[in-house]
């Protein structure tokens, strides 16, 4: 305990005890207040970390849409593919380096049920007749961020689709919420 309290117990004995409860109390709820400031401003709660980089990472993807889609594509102004956007998309926001394919990032971070999605998860699907041909951002209630195909843009989509239903072929979680 440092000197300074110390000494103001010291004083706060002679004073009236009512008088010395309160002011102790003052005295050592001002440093714990100024030390709990201090923890808020230099490290983020996990809360705050899980909330800013989903947010982070979901701004930067939506940002994307209305891209074009361009096989092999991962220049925004030239058009994304679907791992080219998701690449772009992590790189940009979190300063994370994704492999470039779709396939190589099924094997990047941890499995995720379905059911346990959260917003950032990495989504897979099988388009292509292939297990993992395509990759999304899942953004939370059911939807994923993606650039789809040849003639489309980066958009929102619904997973309750039939069409995504029967394709999904997992999710990873590349970061910790």
């Amino acid at each position: 305990m440092s000197i300074f309290l110390t000494r103001l117990r010291a004083l706060l004995r002679r004073a009236a005890p009512v008088v010395a409860g309160a002011a102790l109390a003052a005295a050592v709820a001002l440093p714990a207040q100024a030390a709990e400031e201090n923890r808020r401003h230099e490290e983020p709660s996990l809360l705050e970390r899980y909330t800013n980089t989903a947010q982070d990472l979901i701004l930067k993807g939506l940002e994307m849409v209305g891209v074009s889609y361009r096989r092999g594509g991962t220049d925004p102004d030239a058009g994304l593919d679907c791992s080219g956007f998701v690449q772009l998309v992590f790189r940009e926001s979190l300063g994370l380096i994704l492999p470039r394919t779709s396939r190589e990032m099924s094997e990047v971070g941890d499995r995720v049920d379905r059911k346990e999605l959260k917003p950032g998860d990495l989504v897979f699907f099988n388009t292509m007749r292939r297990a993992f041909s395509h990759v999304g951002i899942y953004l939370g209630e059911g939807r994923f961020l993606h650039s789809p195909r040849p003639g489309g843009e980066v958009r929102v989509e619904d997973m309750g689709n039939s069409y995504w239903v029967k394709r999904y072929n997992g999710a990873r979680r590349v970061v910790e919420h």
